[in-house]
Protein backbone atom coordinates (compact mmCIF):
# COMPACT_ATOMS: atom_id res chain seq x y z
CA UNK A 1 0.00 0.00 0.00
CA UNK A 2 1.44 3.46 -0.78
CA UNK A 3 2.62 6.00 1.55
CA UNK A 4 -0.11 8.40 2.64
CA UNK A 5 0.41 12.07 1.06
CA UNK A 6 1.20 14.87 3.51
CA UNK A 7 -1.60 16.21 5.63
CA UNK A 8 -3.27 13.00 5.12
CA UNK A 9 -1.44 11.16 7.86
CA UNK A 10 -2.90 7.38 8.45
CA UNK A 11 0.88 5.97 9.76
CA UNK A 12 0.66 4.77 13.38
CA UNK A 13 3.95 5.37 13.81
CA UNK A 14 3.83 9.09 12.40
CA UNK A 15 0.96 10.13 14.40
CA UNK A 16 2.14 8.88 17.48
CA UNK A 17 5.44 11.06 17.00
CA UNK A 18 2.85 14.04 16.77
CA UNK A 19 1.10 13.50 19.72
CA UNK A 20 3.66 12.51 21.81
CA UNK A 21 6.14 15.63 20.44
CA UNK A 22 2.89 17.97 20.85
CA UNK A 23 2.01 16.48 24.29
CA UNK A 24 5.00 16.60 26.00
CA UNK A 25 6.34 20.46 25.02
CA UNK A 26 6.52 24.18 26.30
CA UNK A 27 4.05 26.21 24.60
CA UNK A 28 6.26 28.01 22.43
CA UNK A 29 6.11 26.89 18.85
CA UNK A 30 10.25 26.62 18.52
CA UNK A 31 10.10 24.20 21.32
CA UNK A 32 7.08 21.84 20.12
CA UNK A 33 8.74 22.23 16.73
CA UNK A 34 11.94 21.08 18.49
CA UNK A 35 10.45 17.92 20.49
CA UNK A 36 9.45 16.89 16.65
CA UNK A 37 12.83 17.06 15.14
CA UNK A 38 14.08 15.40 18.20
CA UNK A 39 11.90 12.31 17.87
CA UNK A 40 13.27 11.87 14.45
CA UNK A 41 16.99 12.98 14.44
CA UNK A 42 17.80 11.48 17.42
CA UNK A 43 17.03 7.79 17.21
CA UNK A 44 18.56 8.42 12.81
CA UNK A 45 21.50 9.60 14.44
CA UNK A 46 22.20 6.30 17.02
CA UNK A 47 21.10 3.99 13.84
CA UNK A 48 23.87 5.65 11.46
CA UNK A 49 26.22 6.68 14.12
CA UNK A 50 26.34 10.11 12.99
CA UNK A 51 28.90 12.95 15.26
CA UNK A 52 26.79 15.86 13.99
CA UNK A 53 23.84 17.04 12.84
CA UNK A 54 22.20 20.60 12.23
CA UNK A 55 18.35 20.88 11.15
CA UNK A 56 16.97 23.73 9.87
CA UNK A 57 13.26 24.15 9.86
CA UNK A 58 11.05 27.02 8.19
CA UNK A 59 7.66 26.83 9.83
CA UNK A 60 4.86 29.48 8.59
CA UNK A 61 7.71 32.04 7.49
CA UNK A 62 9.75 31.50 10.64
CA UNK A 63 13.38 29.63 10.68
CA UNK A 64 14.48 27.38 13.17
CA UNK A 65 17.66 25.63 13.72
CA UNK A 66 18.51 22.35 16.22
CA UNK A 67 21.85 21.68 16.67
CA UNK A 68 23.42 17.76 17.26
CA UNK A 69 25.98 16.06 18.58
CA UNK A 70 29.84 16.93 17.55
CA UNK A 71 31.09 18.52 14.62
CA UNK A 72 34.51 16.22 15.46
CA UNK A 73 34.68 13.31 16.99
CA UNK A 74 38.20 13.88 17.75
CA UNK A 75 37.74 17.68 19.46
CA UNK A 76 34.67 16.82 20.70
CA UNK A 77 33.55 20.14 19.94
CA UNK A 78 29.60 20.91 19.47
CA UNK A 79 27.73 21.56 16.62
CA UNK A 80 26.59 25.08 16.95
CA UNK A 81 25.30 27.70 14.53
CA UNK A 82 28.59 28.42 12.78
CA UNK A 83 29.61 25.09 11.97
CA UNK A 84 30.09 24.56 8.58
CA UNK A 85 28.88 21.30 6.45
CA UNK A 86 29.70 20.35 3.30
CA UNK A 87 26.60 20.79 0.89
CA UNK A 88 27.74 17.89 -1.91
CA UNK A 89 25.40 18.47 -4.56
CA UNK A 90 23.12 20.75 -2.72
CA UNK A 91 25.49 23.43 -4.15
CA UNK A 92 24.04 22.53 -7.90
CA UNK A 93 21.18 24.66 -6.56
CA UNK A 94 23.44 27.67 -5.81
CA UNK A 95 25.37 27.08 -9.19
CA UNK A 96 21.84 26.83 -10.48
CA UNK A 97 20.84 30.23 -9.55
CA UNK A 98 23.77 32.11 -11.10
CA UNK A 99 22.82 30.54 -14.21
CA UNK A 100 19.12 31.77 -13.67
CA UNK A 101 20.51 35.35 -13.27
CA UNK A 102 22.78 35.24 -15.93
CA UNK A 103 19.73 34.59 -18.03
CA UNK A 104 16.92 36.37 -16.31
CA UNK A 105 19.48 39.47 -17.21
CA UNK A 106 20.30 38.97 -20.73
CA UNK A 107 23.80 37.92 -20.09
CA UNK A 108 22.98 34.36 -21.59
CA UNK A 109 19.70 32.76 -22.63
CA UNK A 110 19.00 28.85 -21.89
CA UNK A 111 18.06 28.10 -25.19
CA UNK A 112 21.93 29.06 -26.85
CA UNK A 113 24.19 26.09 -27.79
CA UNK A 114 26.98 26.11 -25.55
CA UNK A 115 29.26 26.71 -28.65
CA UNK A 116 28.20 30.49 -28.08
CA UNK A 117 30.09 31.05 -25.38
CA UNK A 118 32.72 28.38 -26.04
CA UNK A 119 34.00 28.93 -29.62
CA UNK A 120 36.22 26.03 -29.70
CA UNK A 121 33.29 23.80 -29.71
CA UNK A 122 31.88 25.41 -33.31
CA UNK A 123 30.68 22.38 -35.15
CA UNK A 124 31.41 19.74 -32.83
CA UNK A 125 28.01 17.63 -31.12
CA UNK A 126 28.70 19.16 -27.42
CA UNK A 127 28.63 22.57 -29.05
CA UNK A 128 25.72 22.59 -30.30
CA UNK A 129 23.66 21.13 -26.90
CA UNK A 130 21.09 24.09 -25.25
CA UNK A 131 22.06 25.08 -22.37
CA UNK A 132 18.73 24.17 -20.78
CA UNK A 133 20.15 20.77 -21.12
CA UNK A 134 22.77 21.08 -19.36
CA UNK A 135 21.20 22.32 -16.81
CA UNK A 136 18.33 19.38 -16.51
CA UNK A 137 21.30 16.50 -16.83
CA UNK A 138 19.63 16.09 -20.12
CA UNK A 139 22.31 16.83 -23.11
CA UNK A 140 22.57 13.28 -24.21
CA UNK A 141 24.46 11.21 -21.81
CA UNK A 142 27.26 12.50 -20.09
CA UNK A 143 29.31 11.03 -17.22
CA UNK A 144 28.20 11.22 -13.77
CA UNK A 145 31.75 12.47 -12.48
CA UNK A 146 34.32 14.43 -14.62
CA UNK A 147 36.84 11.96 -15.67
CA UNK A 148 39.95 11.73 -13.80
CA UNK A 149 41.96 12.63 -16.83
CA UNK A 150 40.63 15.93 -16.99
CA UNK A 151 42.74 18.26 -15.18
CA UNK A 152 43.06 21.46 -16.99
CA UNK A 153 40.79 23.60 -19.26
CA UNK A 154 42.60 22.39 -22.00
CA UNK A 155 41.54 18.82 -21.08
CA UNK A 156 38.01 19.32 -20.67
CA UNK A 157 37.76 21.24 -24.36
CA UNK A 158 39.61 18.65 -25.58
CA UNK A 159 37.16 15.98 -24.38
CA UNK A 160 33.90 17.61 -25.01
CA UNK A 161 35.54 17.90 -28.68
CA UNK A 162 35.53 14.25 -29.14
CA UNK A 163 32.22 13.65 -27.45
CA UNK A 164 29.36 11.79 -28.62
CA UNK A 165 25.52 11.72 -27.46
CA UNK A 166 24.38 8.30 -26.81
CA UNK A 167 20.92 10.03 -27.06
CA UNK A 168 19.12 12.60 -28.63
CA UNK A 169 19.13 15.96 -26.10
CA UNK A 170 16.28 16.06 -24.38
CA UNK A 171 15.02 12.36 -24.21
CA UNK A 172 17.10 10.71 -21.31
CA UNK A 173 18.27 12.12 -17.96
CA UNK A 174 21.80 11.45 -16.90
CA UNK A 175 22.78 12.99 -13.58
CA UNK A 176 26.02 14.53 -14.13
CA UNK A 177 28.42 16.70 -12.01
CA UNK A 178 29.74 17.63 -15.60
CA UNK A 179 26.67 19.06 -16.88
CA UNK A 180 25.61 21.88 -14.58
CA UNK A 181 29.75 22.22 -13.99
CA UNK A 182 30.22 23.62 -18.07
CA UNK A 183 27.10 25.62 -17.51
CA UNK A 184 28.17 27.42 -14.24
CA UNK A 185 31.59 28.15 -15.98
CA UNK A 186 30.18 29.54 -18.72
CA UNK A 187 27.09 31.54 -16.83
CA UNK A 188 30.48 33.13 -15.07
CA UNK A 189 32.26 33.58 -18.31
CA UNK A 190 29.39 35.41 -19.96
CA UNK A 191 28.72 38.01 -17.02
CA UNK A 192 32.87 38.71 -17.99
CA UNK A 193 33.71 37.04 -14.34
CA UNK A 194 35.28 33.52 -12.89
CA UNK A 195 32.82 31.17 -11.24
CA UNK A 196 34.25 31.31 -7.70
CA UNK A 197 34.16 35.35 -7.83
CA UNK A 198 30.66 35.07 -9.25
CA UNK A 199 29.31 33.41 -6.18
CA UNK A 200 31.46 34.73 -3.46
CA UNK A 201 30.85 38.42 -4.59
CA UNK A 202 27.63 38.62 -5.91
CA UNK A 203 25.55 35.62 -5.42
CA UNK A 204 26.51 34.45 -1.63
CA UNK A 205 25.87 38.65 -0.69
CA UNK A 206 22.85 39.31 -2.52
CA UNK A 207 20.96 36.18 -0.85
CA UNK A 208 22.30 37.12 2.68
CA UNK A 209 24.35 33.85 3.25
CA UNK A 210 27.37 35.13 4.89
CA UNK A 211 28.36 32.18 6.24
CA UNK A 212 28.91 30.12 2.67
CA UNK A 213 31.91 29.81 1.28
CA UNK A 214 33.71 27.88 -2.01
CA UNK A 215 37.41 27.72 -0.13
CA UNK A 216 36.80 28.20 3.74
CA UNK A 217 38.52 31.55 5.11
CA UNK A 218 41.41 30.63 7.56
CA UNK A 219 39.12 32.76 10.59
CA UNK A 220 36.00 30.20 9.47
CA UNK A 221 38.83 26.84 9.82
CA UNK A 222 37.46 25.86 13.38
CA UNK A 223 33.71 25.80 12.29
CA UNK A 224 34.47 23.29 9.42
CA UNK A 225 33.18 20.23 10.98
CA UNK A 226 35.23 17.23 10.22
CA UNK A 227 33.85 14.72 7.72
CA UNK A 228 33.67 11.30 7.96
CA UNK A 229 32.93 8.34 5.78
CA UNK A 230 30.28 5.44 5.96
CA UNK A 231 33.01 2.82 7.50
CA UNK A 232 33.59 6.12 9.94
CA UNK A 233 37.26 7.30 8.70
CA UNK A 234 37.72 11.16 8.76
CA UNK A 235 37.99 12.80 5.75
CA UNK A 236 37.29 16.14 3.89
CA UNK A 237 36.52 17.45 0.84
CA UNK A 238 38.79 17.09 -2.48
CA UNK A 239 39.21 18.61 -5.90
CA UNK A 240 38.92 17.67 -9.37
CA UNK A 241 37.76 19.99 -12.56
CA UNK A 242 34.72 21.78 -12.17
CA UNK A 243 34.30 21.03 -8.22
CA UNK A 244 33.64 24.30 -7.09
CA UNK A 245 30.58 24.60 -9.50
CA UNK A 246 28.97 20.74 -8.62
CA UNK A 247 29.75 20.18 -5.38
CA UNK A 248 31.92 22.42 -3.44
CA UNK A 249 29.92 24.80 -1.20
CA UNK A 250 30.70 24.79 2.45
CA UNK A 251 27.83 26.16 5.09
CA UNK A 252 25.73 26.36 7.76
CA UNK A 253 21.71 25.29 8.54
CA UNK A 254 21.13 29.07 8.98
CA UNK A 255 22.17 30.18 5.56
CA UNK A 256 20.50 27.31 3.93
CA UNK A 257 17.68 28.43 5.66
CA UNK A 258 18.16 31.93 4.50
CA UNK A 259 18.51 30.19 0.37
CA UNK A 260 15.07 28.48 1.09
CA UNK A 261 13.61 31.29 2.49
CA UNK A 262 14.34 33.34 -0.68
CA UNK A 263 13.11 30.48 -2.59
CA UNK A 264 9.76 30.85 -0.80
CA UNK A 265 9.77 34.49 -1.30
CA UNK A 266 9.84 35.35 2.04
CA UNK A 267 13.21 37.14 2.22
CA UNK A 268 14.33 40.42 1.45
CA UNK A 269 15.95 39.82 -1.26
CA UNK A 270 16.96 42.46 -5.06
CA UNK A 271 14.07 42.20 -7.06
CA UNK A 272 16.77 40.91 -10.08
CA UNK A 273 17.98 38.17 -7.73
CA UNK A 274 14.41 37.41 -6.47
CA UNK A 275 13.43 36.73 -9.93
CA UNK A 276 16.51 34.52 -10.89
CA UNK A 277 15.85 32.53 -7.99
CA UNK A 278 11.95 31.75 -8.67
CA UNK A 279 12.89 31.19 -12.42
CA UNK A 280 14.92 27.69 -11.05
CA UNK A 281 11.78 26.16 -10.23
CA UNK A 282 10.89 26.40 -14.29
CA UNK A 283 9.60 22.66 -15.05
CA UNK A 284 11.60 21.46 -17.98
CA UNK A 285 10.92 17.33 -18.32
CA UNK A 286 8.65 15.07 -16.79
CA UNK A 287 10.50 11.82 -14.76
CA UNK A 288 8.69 9.84 -13.31
CA UNK A 289 7.03 11.42 -10.47
CA UNK A 290 9.16 14.26 -10.54
CA UNK A 291 9.44 17.28 -12.35
CA UNK A 292 13.29 18.10 -13.31
CA UNK A 293 13.82 21.84 -13.20
CA UNK A 294 17.08 23.96 -13.53
CA UNK A 295 18.67 21.55 -11.00
CA UNK A 296 15.83 21.66 -7.95
CA UNK A 297 13.56 18.17 -8.47
CA UNK A 298 9.89 18.67 -7.57
CA UNK A 299 7.09 17.27 -6.92
CA UNK A 300 3.46 18.19 -6.97
CA UNK A 301 1.95 18.90 -3.66
CA UNK A 302 0.40 17.02 -1.82
CA UNK A 303 3.28 14.27 -2.40
CA UNK A 304 3.30 10.60 -1.32
CA UNK A 305 6.96 9.45 0.19
CA UNK A 306 7.06 6.56 -2.11
CA UNK A 307 7.30 9.13 -4.75
CA UNK A 308 10.25 11.12 -3.42
CA UNK A 309 11.86 7.85 -2.59
CA UNK A 310 11.08 6.89 -6.33
CA UNK A 311 12.98 10.54 -7.37
CA UNK A 312 15.80 10.21 -5.06
CA UNK A 313 16.50 6.72 -6.01
CA UNK A 314 20.18 5.64 -6.55
CA UNK A 315 18.40 4.15 -9.74
CA UNK A 316 17.40 7.44 -11.51
CA UNK A 317 20.67 9.10 -9.72
CA UNK A 318 23.29 6.75 -11.83
CA UNK A 319 21.01 5.32 -14.53
CA UNK A 320 19.84 6.66 -17.93
CA UNK A 321 16.51 7.60 -17.46
CA UNK A 322 14.10 8.48 -20.04
CA UNK A 323 12.27 12.27 -20.12
CA UNK A 324 9.61 13.55 -21.50
CA UNK A 325 9.68 17.22 -22.39
CA UNK A 326 7.13 19.57 -21.36
CA UNK A 327 5.97 22.74 -24.11
CA UNK A 328 5.73 25.22 -22.94
CA UNK A 329 8.18 24.85 -20.36
CA UNK A 330 6.02 24.24 -16.58
CA UNK A 331 5.99 27.91 -14.40
CA UNK A 332 6.80 27.95 -11.27
CA UNK A 333 4.48 26.64 -8.57
CA UNK A 334 3.43 27.00 -4.91
CA UNK A 335 1.67 23.34 -4.67
CA UNK A 336 5.08 21.66 -4.88
CA UNK A 337 7.63 19.92 -2.90
CA UNK A 338 10.62 21.24 -4.26
CA UNK A 339 14.05 19.05 -3.06
CA UNK A 340 17.86 18.17 -3.74
CA UNK A 341 20.37 15.79 -2.08
CA UNK A 342 23.74 16.46 -1.48
CA UNK A 343 26.41 13.45 -0.56
CA UNK A 344 30.30 14.01 -0.57
CA UNK A 345 32.68 11.04 0.75
CA UNK A 346 32.15 12.90 4.66
CA UNK A 347 29.22 14.15 4.40
CA UNK A 348 25.64 14.02 3.85
CA UNK A 349 22.70 16.60 3.00
CA UNK A 350 19.09 17.09 2.28
CA UNK A 351 16.89 20.18 1.55
CA UNK A 352 13.42 20.54 0.77
CA UNK A 353 10.76 22.87 0.75
CA UNK A 354 6.86 23.78 0.65
CA UNK A 355 5.92 27.07 -0.79
CA UNK A 356 1.94 27.02 -0.33
CA UNK A 357 2.63 25.59 3.23
CA UNK A 358 5.83 28.62 4.06
CA UNK A 359 7.44 25.58 5.38
CA UNK A 360 10.89 23.49 4.37
CA UNK A 361 13.56 21.73 6.20
CA UNK A 362 17.69 21.41 6.06
CA UNK A 363 19.54 18.32 7.32
CA UNK A 364 23.06 18.61 7.21
CA UNK A 365 25.53 16.00 8.54
CA UNK A 366 29.03 15.24 8.92
CA UNK A 367 28.61 11.70 7.59
CA UNK A 368 27.36 9.92 4.15
CA UNK A 369 24.21 8.43 5.37
CA UNK A 370 22.08 6.60 3.14
CA UNK A 371 19.86 9.10 0.84
CA UNK A 372 16.48 7.32 1.32
CA UNK A 373 16.78 7.58 5.10
CA UNK A 374 17.59 11.26 4.67
CA UNK A 375 14.28 12.07 2.79
CA UNK A 376 12.12 9.38 5.27
CA UNK A 377 13.48 11.75 8.09
CA UNK A 378 12.40 15.00 6.49
CA UNK A 379 9.41 13.80 4.87
CA UNK A 380 8.32 12.48 8.92
CA UNK A 381 9.43 15.90 10.40
CA UNK A 382 7.34 18.29 7.84
CA UNK A 383 4.50 16.01 8.06
CA UNK A 384 4.02 16.11 11.57
CA UNK A 385 4.70 19.83 11.60
CA UNK A 386 2.32 19.96 9.24
CA UNK A 387 -0.48 17.83 10.99
CA UNK A 388 0.02 20.03 14.15
CA UNK A 389 -2.12 22.75 14.86
CA UNK A 390 0.38 25.22 15.39
CA UNK A 391 1.38 25.06 11.57
CA UNK A 392 -2.40 25.33 9.96
CA UNK A 393 -2.22 26.97 7.12
CA UNK A 394 -3.61 30.79 6.78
Amino acid sequence: MKTSVIGLIAAAGLAAITSAAVGRTADTPKARTQKIVDAVIEPLMRKDGIHGMAVGIVERGKPYVFDYGVASAETGRPVDDRTLFELGSISKTLTATLVSYANTNGYLSLSDPASRYLPALNGTAFGAVDLVDLGTHTPGGVPLQVPDSIERDDDLIAYLKAWRPAYAAGTYRTYSNLGIGLLGMIAAKSMNDDFISSMQQRLFPALGMASTYIDVPAAREPDYAQGYTKQDTPIRLGRGMLWAQAYGLKTTAGDMLRFIEANMNLAKVDDKWQRAVTQTHTGYYRVGPMTQDLIWEQYAYPVALDALLQGNSAAVILNPTPVSRIVPPQAPSKDVWIDKTGSTNGFGAYIAFIPKRQMGIVLLANKNFPIDERVRAAYRILSAIASSPISSPR
